[in-house]
């Protein structure tokens, strides 16, 4: 009975990844996702938006220009 749940467990996980299915990452935070050169971020000091390829990240926070880092 086991032995049965086990290959059906296995054939299951082998058509998810063959249909180009992922499997969730161990030990992968949400903070970690990897933002594009064009997405908005908000300056933690005065608030305005800039792309991520123009902001400065100080500390893990984005800021706009030089005078609102701390």
């Amino acid at each position: 009975m086991i032995l049965k749940l086990l290959i059906f467990a296995i054939a299951a996980v082998l058509i998810y990844k063959f249909f180009g299915g992922k499997l969730p990452k161990v030990g992968k935070t949400p903070h970690e996702k990897k933002l594009d050169d064009d997405t908005l971020v908000e300056c933690a000091t005065c608030h305005t938006y800039v792309t991520v390829k123009e902001s400065l990240i100080v500390g893990g926070k984005y800021y706009c220009s030089p005078e609102c880092t701390p």
